[in-house]
């Protein structure tokens, strides 16, 4: 029995007309019409929308042999110890997560790279004739304002990781999706496809010509040091709007490959996430030593691009050395 003559059956046993159904879900009855022609599959907050308002599980909807279900959840096998069974409505619950933070979480990120903007520019404007600020109080101020963005950033980042960490036995790849689930999670993957992928182009192109406003100033204005300085601050302003792009549209498709266990959520690439937390954490002691020894924020910002392409390189380098281990 398919889900569309499940939906048939539940509402005429209510007593309900496609009109009423449709009502109760806040769809067109057209759409209804569509889902009890199997000419289209309800999205997921539809799904759990039925299971409620007709008292019924959502694997009884989603499963086409009734029998199946009362023998086994997952083909007649047994799941495996330490391993978690995942309903549709934990793998909902999980996307829906993940959306609802992805704006802050894109923000904090972000500001990780906008955070030393205001110390350059006070740097740089100190150093004019007509400033009315010392280069100390400007370093100060600065400072004082990186360290508040970097704290606050900080905040936003652990208190979104602390909402979803009833979720980390998903990212660990410790589960298995229950019946009809993963269909309905590779759906919303493609519906939002375009956006994710446009995003991730916009990101993309941000990140690369992010370095053309210094380039700009060389070529016309010359060796003017205080609008060098403004377009440093520009090409870290062009970089944060790639990131955040990038990072935004990444968390509800970051949700998807989790459950799905694609791309960098593969068993083989989990593997390698505590070399890249050792990676991240010595470049980020570097970056701090070296700022502080030498009060140089303006120029060891240049730490942060240069170790995202070695981050790049060293997983290229892991990936073929994988790739040649598998080939022998």
């Amino acid at each position: 029995m398919i889900l569309a003559d499940k939906i048939i059956a539940l509402r005429r046993q209510r007593g309900w007309s496609q009109e009423e159904l449709a009502g109760q879900l806040g769809v067109s009855r057209q759409a209804v019409s569509k889902w009890e022609s199997a000419s289209a599959i309800p999205d997921l907050e539809r799904i759990l929308k039925m299971s409620q308002i007709f008292e019924v599980s959502t694997d009884y909807l989603l499963k086409e042999e009734l029998e199946e279900l009362e023998i086994s959840v997952d083909g007649g096998t047994e799941p495996e110890e330490g391993v978690k069974s995942v309903s549709l409505e934990e793998a909902s619950s999980f996307m829906e997560q993940k959306k609802r933070h992805a704006l802050s979480q894109a923000i904090a990120i972000a500001a990780y790279t906008l955070c030393p903007v205001f110390l350059i520019f006070l740097s740089g404007y100190s150093e004019l004739a007509s400033a009315r600020i010392s280069e100390e109080a400007a370093a100060g101020i600065g400072l004082v304002v990186l360290l508040l963005i970097i704290g606050v950033a900080t905040v936003v980042v652990v208190l979104n990781d602390a909402r979803l960490e009833k979720y980390e036995y998903l990212k660990k790849g410790h589960f298995r999706l229950q019946y009809g689930v993963e269909g309905i999670v590779k759906k919303r993957q493609e519906e939002i496809g375009v956006f994710y992928r446009t995003c991730v182009a916009a990101g993309i192109f941000l990140l690369i010509t992010a370095a053309l406003p210094i380039f700009l100033v060389m070529i016309f204005l010359g060796e003017n040091e205080f609008l060098g300085v403004i377009a440093v601050d520009v090409m870290l302003m062009l970089v944060a709007m790639g990131i955040f792009l990038i990072v935004w549209s990444g968390e509800e498709w970051g949700a998807c490959q989790i459950l799905l266990r694609e791309g960098e959520f593969t068993p083989e690439e989990q593997s390698r996430k505590p070399i890249f937390k050792i990676y991240w954490c010595v470049v980020t002691a570097i970056y701090l030593g070296i700022s502080f020894w030498t009060f140089d924020w303006h120029r060891t910002w240049i730490i942060w691009p240069c170790a995202g392409v070695l981050s790049g390189a060293l997983r290229v380098i892991l990936r073929m050395r994988r790739d040649a281990k598998s080939n022998l």
